[in-house]
């Protein structure tokens, strides 16, 4: 613990209980619209602290991550479907699927030198890949898709229940990101990764094994998206590879990173809340406008996204941190 806290301002620690504290009494304050929109936010404050561990502390470009979503939704949802496999014991079987498949792309990339832009579509290419096998794989669906049977009555043994049990169920995955981020940033796996990132050849000098890492951060990263996926597909109930694995998916999960901050423990969190908000916060004011533009939603939410690009590119949690002293 002394590790975790060490080098954070007290007001920073404050201000992290206060947040907590908030999200744990939210469900009682917003409306069940409102709460599902929460639910989504922290699903993709989950997958966007995951692909930040690959990213941001190591250096490797995804741009398919949709694919171990994806994977665990769907290997945990067959699991209880067709065997009976609960989504609690089906999930880590579905995260150690996603692990494999990314240690799969990690070592086909690294045995043939394929690195930076490449890595990133070859990542892609895997999604891509999926998606039209699973269109074809008439055992979860095929491409019409892969249904979850809706109990009569809550059961959170079979994650089955309203909102709230998969607020709650997203909300200590998210908090379970941060506290093992944090772990590993002040670790020696962290330091790696970082050296890594900023100079492979100097850190293979050092006598890091580079390889080894990489693989290591691309596993873990698959393995922590999968147990995302897999909470988000029981609470939707329906699996289809386009959803799933589409390249839209994929986008969806990194921009709260993004706009947050890549590298940054609090990014990926922010970066969802703040996109959460605009999103809602812009249907709300152009529905209450009485316009009917289609697509219109999409166009402002686009030019907001570059003008944060733009002005903040380092994200906005790096710039707010600084101007209120929450980071040494």
């Amino acid at each position: 613990m002394n590790r975790l806290l060490d080098t954070v301002p007290r007001r920073a620690i404050w201000a992290l209980v206060a947040l907590l504290a908030l999200l744990l009494v939210a469900p009682a304050a917003v409306s069940p619209y409102l709460l599902s929109a929460l639910v989504l936010m922290l699903y993709f404050a989950c997958v966007g602290q995951s692909w930040n561990l690959m990213m941001g502390f190591a250096g490797l470009l995804s741009l398919g991550h949709a694919l171990y979503a994806g994977l665990g939704g769907y290997v945990a949802a067959a699991l209880w479907v067709h065997f009976g496999i609960g989504p609690w014991l089906g999930a880590p079987v579905a995260a150690l699927i996603a692990a494999a498949a990314g240690g799969v792309i990690g070592a086909l990339a690294f045995r043939f030198r394929v690195g930076g832009v490449y890595f990133a579509l070859l990542t892609i290419a895997f999604a891509e890949f999926t998606r039209i096998g699973f269109e074809h794989f008439d055992w979860v669906g095929g491409a019409g898709g892969f249904f979850l049977p809706v109990a009569a009555q809550a059961d959170p043994i079979d994650l089955r229940g309203g909102p709230i049990l998969f607020y709650y169920l997203l909300l200590a995955l998210t908090a379970c990101l941060f506290l093992l981020c944090r772990g590993l940033s002040t670790s020696r796996i962290g330091y790696y990764w970082i050296a890594i990132r900023e100079d492979e050849e100097a850190a293979r000098a050092l006598g890091i094994d580079v390889t080894h890492y990489k693989l290591l951060a691309i596993t873990l990263s698959a393995a922590l998206t999968a147990l995302g996926g897999t909470i988000i597909a029981f609470y939707g109930n329906v699996l289809s590879p386009g959803d799933a694995f589409g390249a839209q998916r994929s986008i969806e999960m990194i921009l709260a990173p993004l706009v947050g901050g890549i590298g940054t423990l609090f990014g990926p969190l922010l970066g969802a809340a703040a996109l959460s908000l605009l999103g809602e916060g812009l249907r709300w004011a152009i529905d209450a406008a009485g316009i009917q533009l289609p697509g219109l939603t999409q166009l402002v939410y686009g030019v907001v996204l570059l003008l944060v690009v733009r002005f903040l590119p380092h994200g906005i949690w790096p710039a707010l941190a600084r101007r209120l002293r929450l980071e040494r």
